[in-house]
């Protein structure tokens, strides 16, 4: 069965943004992104909500052909372009878009039917109000938090919505050279 692995960084007080939207205050340095390379390699999907798709989809299907790419864009933009894309809207139509699919209810049976599936892992990057979604549902199987140095004071919290107590064992840490601590936990099953 495919893992649904949660991504994110968070402010030591538990916020994903500012605010507006804020992720001026994200620490991102060479060795986060090896790091998250590592994770990339495990996973063939990749699930957003609809305005983290849109920001992907305006940046990673050209990236590696910028002349001031890196290492890590191209990487990244190899995934990006290979991995299935499944996203999370009731706005979104389905045309035009090879390799992805669009989920706009009945979340627990869509979701559980594609984990079901032959194939690695699921990946979620960013995408606040999915990753609250699949929460309530139950249907995230791992959290990877990128607690990063700040405090924001106010923002987009990290956890929202969910009416189940949802207990976790820590499977590992990783400390990182600009202050990033990840957080590795596992659903616990009762």
């Amino acid at each position: 069965m495919r893992k649904l692995i949660f991504f994110m960084h968070a402010s030591l007080d538990g916020f994903v943004a500012g605010p507006n939207g804020e992720l001026d205050w994200i620490m991102i340095e060479d060795e986060i992104f090896d790091f998250v390379d590592t994770m990339t390699d495990q996973a063939d999907a990749a699930l957003y909500g609809r305005i983290t798709y849109d920001i992907m989809q305006s940046y990673w299907p050209t990236a590696a052909d910028q002349p001031d790419a890196t290492k890590h864009d191209k990487k990244h933009a190899a995934w990006y372009q290979d991995v299935s894309k499944i996203v999370l809207s009731r706005t979104m139509g389905h045309e035009g878009l090879g390799r992805t699919t669009i989920i706009s209810d009945a979340l627990k049976d869509k979701i559980g039917s594609i984990k079901n599936q032959e194939g690695k892992n699921i990946l979620i990057f960013g995408s606040p109000s999915a990753s609250h979604a699949l929460l309530q549902e139950g249907l995230i199987d791992e959290f990877w938090i990128f607690v990063n140095p700040v405090i924001l004071g106010q923002g987009i919290p990290l956890f929202k919505g969910s009416s189940a107590k949802t207990k976790l064992n820590l499977i590992e840490t990783q400390t990182f050279s600009c202050g990033v601590i990840a957080l590795h936990y596992e659903t616990k099953l009762d």
